[in-house]
């Protein structure tokens, strides 16, 4: 099954595998929306969208429509000890 970041519940993260590159804003690439970086789930606005991301030290806000387009592999939380 795919997943998005639209998938994540707050305070979760993943790891960002493929993007639709036609869809996505120059904008998300430039502030590292890329393959291979880590995403979290910070909160959601009202109505959750949009959403506020952290992406390798990144705060921005994303459309919940364009984090359909962004497909992760969520990073299961490790019991810390």
């Amino acid at each position: 099954m795919k997943r998005t970041i639209s998938d994540l519940k707050r305070g979760e993260k993943g790891i960002i595998k493929d993007i639709s590159h036609q869809e996505i804003p120059l904008k998300l690439y430039e502030m590292g929306c890329l393959p291979g970086n880590e995403v979290e789930l910070i909160q959601f606005a009202p109505f959750k969208d949009p959403m506020y991301l952290n992406i390798n030290g990144s705060f921005l806000a994303i459309r919940r429509q364009t984090a359909q387009l962004i497909e992760i592999e969520k990073i299961e939380n490790t019991p810390t000890l």
